[in-house]
């Protein structure tokens, strides 16, 4: 009985150390890819020279963001995505998700315009401080959400942050479609500030930024016949990570990516 169990406690660690190499050279290979990948990002018009709305709330909204040539480019890319990773948190989320790595393979568009620099000075300059992308290996870094069916939604929560410097959550409404009298879907982010909740509608081409970690914040549930698609990025002041928060971090990620979020 002792030997089984020593015999399957090494096979158990030598296959964790397999998958965590995998793992490894995958994200090698995506680091070299993205210089090829940020020729890929569309023409963001006068978006250096915008001027950015106040952050004086910790949360703020940008209509009409981008130049039109280049949200379709962004939307029709998010749409021509796999299907998306589905997962259920009881009494608290239910949606779709596609990761970052499927996004290196399948959107370079998505994955230029979160690493171009004339996009991070426009989020510096609205948070009032320089940031930078979260690593690679971080499946939520970037991620494309998706609420198509009935109840999708994810509760009231913080964005807990995982790194040393101020983290920032940026979300670029890509499709809000469905039966209310403005045409977009029942679903929104609604935030609680300044004592009150405050509910943030957001037609496509809306990019929302906040702090997420001194925010509190839901997506609203989406009904029959209707649709979210928003691109999530997240941006922090020092994206370096003590080796606590990066196990934590890996350990929420599993809500979102499944066990494989633990060898990330």
């Amino acid at each position: 009985m002792i030997e089984e169990l020593v015999i399957g406690a090494g096979a158990a660690t030598v296959g964790f150390i397999y998958v965590r190499q995998r793992r490894a050279s995958l994200y090698r290979d995506f680091e070299r890819r993205l210089t090829q990948l940020a020729g890929g990002v569309p023409d963001l018009g006068p978006l250096a020279e915008r001027e950015p709305p106040p952050f004086d709330d910790l949360l703020a909204t940008v209509p009409d963001l981008l130049p039109a040539p280049a949200f379709a480019a962004l939307k029709a890319e998010a749409e021509r995505l796999a299907k998306p990773e589905r997962s259920f948190v009881p009494a608290h989320k239910k949606g779709g998700t596609v990761a970052y790595d499927t996004l290196m393979s399948s959107a370079p568009a998505i994955v230029g315009l979160y690493h171009s620099p004339y996009f991070q000075g426009f989020v510096s300059r609205l948070v009032g401080a320089a940031v930078k992308p979260t690593p690679i290996h971080d499946q939520s870094s970037l991620s494309v959400l998706v609420y198509d069916k009935p109840g999708d939604h994810i509760g009231w929560h913080y964005d807990y942050n995982f790194y040393r410097g101020r983290h920032f959550t940026v979300l670029l409404m890509l499709v809000n479609a469905g039966r209310t009298a403005d045409g977009l879907s029942h679903g929104q982010t609604r935030a609680r500030l300044g004592g009150g909740e405050v509910p943030v509608r957001a037609a496509p081409n809306t990019l929302t930024v906040f702090e997420g970690a001194r925010v509190y914040h839901k997506a609203t549930p989406v009904e029959a016949d209707e649709m979210r698609v928003v691109l999530s990025m997240t941006y922090c002041t020092d994206p370096r990570a003590r080796w606590w928060q990066g196990v934590s971090r890996r350990i929420k990620d599993t809500a979102y990516f499944g066990v494989r979020a633990l060898w990330t």
